[in-house]
């Protein structure tokens, strides 16, 4: 596996608050990784230092494969930051807010025009480019910053938080442009308080609390870790279910609906398990449901308010 971030031990404070208590991060290529945490956990912190806009007090990192210590300008000219609020200029139009940061990037004319046509069509711009981002929505301004962020063709994006604020309809528009970017072969670091969004989107999730991370995995593992999953069994009579109370004793039954909830993770071994057990018993299930706890559920286990313990 080809890392595009690998931190280890990343450390800072501000006098005597600790924000960020020797942290390890390992990102692969090609994936979004998503970093969830309380107000105040680090999470911000930990994209600064990464971006090279913060020092960290301690710790070594490698960012596109250049060390943050030593190369932080190899690692400027590899990623791209789109921050918590967006940073168009409103007096510009979409068209100049774009050129101007292909000037930046030291494009030529020919090629920042081409590269600014080609950004307005991939985020759906074209008929607001002469616009400015006074005249925008909510969602077109944020994609706008994501495409002044694009103008470099970063290798590593971080999106802090880049759905905030936005309604249902354009935070799910995002969500299909990061899904493409990452098919291209971006890698993306996202940060977000919506949990359903890093659900959906992250390939692995990390859970900062207090200046530390407390866990680690994807979805399906964090949510394995908390209890409160089970296998619910629905039976055609009151017989079946009765006998498979008896059998499992651990159950709870709904006597109104016919089902039984089997304490489980969820996991294929577990769920083959049951149906063997069903299978030996001569147990016939009208249907069976698989429950696990979801993400808000993993957040409010794992954390404490404002990230503190």
């Amino acid at each position: 596996m080809k890392l595009a971030i690998n931190a280890a031990g990343l450390r800072k404070s501000y006098g005597d608050k600790v924000v960020l208590d020797g942290i390890d991060l390992r990102v692969a290529e090609g994936t979004i990784f998503s970093l969830l945490g309380p107000n105040g956990a680090g999470k911000t912190t930990t994209v600064q230092i990464l971006s090279t806009l913060l020092t960290a007090d301690g710790g070594q990192a490698v960012v596109a494969g250049h060390d943050l210590s030593v190369n932080p300008s190899g690692v400027r000219g590899s990623i791209g930051v789109t921050g918590q609020f967006s940073a168009v200029d409103t007096m510009l139009t979409g068209e100049e807010n774009l050129l101007l940061m292909c000037d930046l990037h030291h494009l030529s004319k020919a090629e920042g025009r081409r590269r600014t046509a080609e950004l307005l069509e991939q985020f759906d711009l074209v008929e607001a480019a002469r616009k400015t981002p006074m005249q925008y929505s909510g969602g077109m301004r944020r994609r706008l910053d994501l495409a002044m962020t694009l103008t470099g063709a970063p290798r590593i994006i971080f999106l802090d938080e880049p759905t905030t604020g936005l309604d249902p309809r354009s935070r799910r528009t995002m969500w299909d442009i990061i899904r493409q970017l990452v098919k291209d072969g971006v890698t993306i670091f996202l940060t977000t308080q919506y949990l359903e969004e890093a659900d959906q989107l992250a390939d692995r999730i990390a859970v900062l609390n207090g200046g530390k991370l407390v866990a680690e995995g994807t979805a399906d593992q964090l949510k394995r870790m908390i209890p409160g999953g089970h296998i619910r069994l629905q039976f055609t009579g009151v017989p079946q279910l009765d006998y498979a109370a008896h059998l499992f004793g651990n159950a709870s039954r709904d006597d109104d609906t016919l089902t039984l909830d089997v304490p489980s993770d969820g996991g294929v071994h577990s769920l083959r398990s049951l149906l063997d057990h069903l299978d030996h018993n001569r147990i016939d299930v009208a249907s069976l449901s698989v429950h696990l706890p979801d993400l808000d559920d993993v957040f409010f286990a794992l954390t404490t308010k404002d990230g503190v313990r």
